[in-house]
């Protein structure tokens, strides 16, 4: 590499440094560690620094991303910390140039989700594709909040869904990290009592709840399907819950519901044995509704519920009632051991490890 071109590469570099500084959107732990890891490569070069302890995530995760990029060189790195920099501003932007143009109906107060309310249908979409709208703790917060508002305002129906290509990714595991080891107990303590409400919400919401599955889904946003009144997907949808995988267990009433709805011997392949099913084993199986093709999948589902919508909404509410109210109390106390578990879960070292190995293989390149 020439004086001249070098020269125009550490330009580069600095400016992207700046412009990193200038982002509104956190970008995520994923890119945040592969940005760490190029920037100590092009200032410090290959990793020598001394592999940190399995129980210190963060660390680990910073010395797996600096250390996977091998011998690349420095212009190489500085060059794809640049390349990165500028990828994620012209996704900030072009980002913001879609919501200068405010949807229809559009509630406000809402940063991970896009919450409308137009011919009778609150629609609930999930809103962070670039992380597969994996849920967050904010996330968590906000659907309590438009259930909450759907609950109570004039619509006859609500609809969840999932912007982009997934419906949604599940619990996001970042919301494990950044966590000190004196802090465990208490982040797993917050955590069951955020879960719990979460859940609870599903089980007492008022009117009729309809999943409109875009895409795969995975972890609590699968097992609260089973608390929907109607499930709906694409035939690119696939429902897993890879709850032992992780060290963890089920949740979102699944431990009781699913038995019930798909029989102990599907239920275990799924909430023990980590099976992952296809939008037709899922419907075989009385957890979806209906598939429809991809192709048509929107038209024909928003055709049905518009109609669904015009229906007589106190009709609609005292039915759902009838067919729900009797399994309400059971369905909380089920919601509450649930989350009992997922605590002591959370603290074993098996879940740690679980974790520890998903960002190990996470921060890779």
């Amino acid at each position: 590499m020439t004086a001249a071109t070098m020269q125009v590469s550490q330009k580069d570099f600095q400016k992207a440094q700046e412009q990193l500084k200038l982002l509104k959107k956190d970008p995520g732990n994923e890119t945040k560690l592969k940005l760490y890891g190029l920037f100590k490569q092009a200032t410090e070069g290959p990793c020598n620094a001394p592999k940190p302890g399995m129980l210190d995530f963060v660390k680990k995760a910073k010395w797996d991303a600096w250390n996977s990029l091998g011998n690349l060189s420095q212009d190489d790195a500085r060059q794809k910390y640049a390349e990165l920099v500028s990828s994620l501003v012209s996704a900030e932007s072009a980002s913001q140039k879609k919501e200068a143009s405010p949807e229809e109906g559009r509630h406000d107060g809402y940063e991970t989700l896009i919450v409308t309310t137009k011919n009778n249908i609150t629609k609930i979409m999930f809103n962070r594709p670039d992380r597969k709208n994996a849920i967050n703790h904010q996330m968590y917060r906000e659907i309590i909040k438009a259930l909450e508002e759907a609950g109570k305002n004039d619509s006859t129906i609500a609809v969840i869904t999932g912007n982009g290509d997934y419906y949604s990714s599940g619990n996001d595991l970042n919301n494990f990290t950044n966590v000190q080891p004196g802090e465990m107990e208490k982040m797993a303590k917050d955590g069951a009592v955020l879960l719990k409400e979460f859940v609870g919400h599903f089980i007492d919401f008022p009117k009729p709840l309809i999943a409109v599955v875009n895409g795969p889904a995975i972890g609590i946003c699968v097992t609260v399907l089973a608390l929907c009144d109607l499930v709906y997907a694409s035939d690119r949808a696939t429902f897993h819950s890879p709850f032992s995988q992780l060290g963890q267990s089920p949740e979102g009433c699944s431990s009781y519901l699913f038995p019930k709805i798909m029989g102990l011997a599907k239920a275990s392949e799924m909430l023990l044995f980590n099976k992952k099913l296809t939008a037709a084993e899922a419907c075989a199986q009385g957890l979806v509704t209906e598939v429809f093709p991809d192709s048509s999948f929107q038209k024909e589902v928003w055709a049905r519920l518009e109609a669904y919508a015009s229906l007589p909404k106190n009709s609609l509410a005292v039915s759902k009632q009838l067919l729900r109210g009797m399994e309400k109390e059971k369905l909380h106390a089920v919601n509450s051991r649930e989350c009992e578990v997922l605590t002591e879960r959370w603290l074993s070292d098996e879940c740690v490890n679980a974790i520890v190995s998903f960002f190990q293989k996470k921060s890779k390149l």
